[in-house]
């Protein structure tokens, strides 16, 4: 019953920052101690080569710039595309993230420039590059799902929940389709729905609580916009020194790439949904 509302198929030349995306250019570390300096020029459209498949690009790059050892890419919908409840997913081949990189695709609430966060509410649709994978020698394998939210940062105890999952089979040497699901009641990810449509969720949170203050039901019922980014070290890899990120190394010229095929927004046109963004063209 879904109806497609939004997609970016990044089939073009370059990206569309008219009715799309929005660059995120700085170097504060995400919050996170992250290494990387974010750039334009690590953006870009073009050929996933295995494939063939037209592409957003996030490229890490070992480099010095603007005082930083590491540049890379992190883009967002922040003003341009909101949505309240559905389906949203996005087709992904990961980097191979070894020991340091931190490919995410993610979401905020789109009143964040307001309130701040973590009141706005996250939900982190896919992360990967966990220390846990890295200690465990999972890091092709190991990834995650995680909600945040809370009134203020509190020291750290602000509220969140998720969970971590291991796959059987690595998942950084093909595109998969990573997805949320998300209504009245519940928050659900999932991996390769297309592959698997009966596939048991990731990580499911119920979110149909009172709506008050500190309760998961009170941040996760407005317009969320959709972040992709490609962090560098930092506090969930556990590395902070740029000679220990041996995702980037002399055998990939200290490169590495993140391709997203297409991001897609379904809603099944039932009450309390909400959108804000560019008509659909078909």
């Amino acid at each position: 019953g879904y109806k497609l509302v939004w997609q970016d198929l990044f089939n073009g030349t370059s990206l569309d920052e008219t009715n799309n995306w929005v660059i995120e250019v700085n170097g504060d570390g995400g919050g996170n101690s992250e290494l990387q300096y974010y750039r334009r020029e690590n953006i870009s459209v073009g050929v996933e080569p295995v494939t063939g498949d037209r592409c957003l690009i996030i490229k890490a790059k070992k480099e010095n710039y603007s005082n930083k050892t590491c540049t890379s890419g992190r883009l967002k919908t922040l003003g341009k595309m909101s949505v309240k409840h559905g389906k949203i997913e996005a087709r992904i081949k990961l980097p191979r993230t070894a020991n340091g990189l931190w490919p995410a695709f993610w979401m905020m609430g789109a009143d964040y420039p307001s309130v701040g966060w973590p009141k706005c509410g996250e939900m982190d649709i896919l992360e990967m590059g966990n220390t846990n994978g890295i200690k465990r020698g999972t890091q092709d394998k190991y990834f995650s799902s995680w909600f945040h939210w809370g009134e203020s940062w509190n020291g750290g105890s602000y509220p969140n929940w998720g969970k971590d999952f291991t796959n059987a089979t690595g998942i950084q040497d093909d595109f998969h389709l990573f997805t949320l699901i998300w209504d009245e009641n519940v928050v659900k990810t999932y991996l390769d729905l297309d592959k698997n449509p009966t596939a048991t969720p990731i990580c499911e949170m119920a979110i149909n609580g009172e709506d008050k203050a500190g309760n998961a039901a009170h941040y996760f019922h407005k317009k969320f916009f959709i972040i992709f980014n490609l962090a560098i070290g930092g506090n969930f890899t556990q590395i902070w020194d740029i000679n220990k990120i041996t995702a980037l190394n002399a055998e990939n010229n200290f490169e590495a790439n993140m391709y997203i095929d297409f991001v897609k927004v379904y809603q099944l046109g039932v009450a309390g949904e909400e959108y804000a963004g560019p008509v659909l063209v078909k």
